[in-house]
């Protein structure tokens, strides 16, 4: 099971409000970061003082512990606005958030195997150029290691034109 740990440090009254560099000091987060959170539309607009200061109550704290966790297991910002905004109006947002999770795991197995061909392209490029004669290199390139063709060379080309070169 995967253990997301997001530390707060939370040593305020429950109760007590707090000014933005409070808010950050206990989150964690930079005070620009509760602005854009903000500005965002992923926490209530705050109270503000006749200074003009902003003044967030402390029940906003749970709210970025979880932002900082949906971030943390690859939600996006509008993505976790989805789900804010479901459980605002008062509705459980977790199947919402299953569909969410289920739609990023099936896109890191696919970029999963991208990467794994990517590595199979690249030890063939590496082996490729491991047996090549930097003397026999044409000065009109940069470098013949990597090809430029217009086709991207695969793994099994390259692989062929290490086995011509042996």
């Amino acid at each position: 099971m995967l253990k997301i740990r997001v530390r707060s440090k939370v040593k305020t009254d429950p109760g007590a409000d707090m000014r933005i560099g409070d808010l950050a000091e206990q989150s964690g987060l930079a005070p620009t970061a509760l602005r854009y959170y903000e500005k965002a539309g992923l926490l209530p607009a705050p109270h503000r003082t006749a200074s003009r200061y902003r003044v967030y109550e402390a029940r906003v704290l749970p709210r970025l512990a979880f932002i900082r966790a949906a971030q943390a297991v690859g939600l996006s910002l509008a993505e976790i606005r989805e789900v804010l905004a479901i459980r605002d109006a008062g509705n459980a947002p977790c199947e919402h958030v299953v569909d969410l999770i289920e739609r990023h795991r099936a896109e890191v197995v696919v970029r999963v195997r991208e990467l794994e061909r990517l590595e199979q392209d690249l030890a063939a490029i590496a082996e490729y150029g491991a047996h090549l004669n930097p003397a026999e290199c044409d000065p009109s390139g940069i470098c013949k290691v990597i090809p430029i063709e217009t086709d991207t060379p695969t793994h099994a080309s390259l692989a062929s034109a290490v086995q011509r070169q042996r």
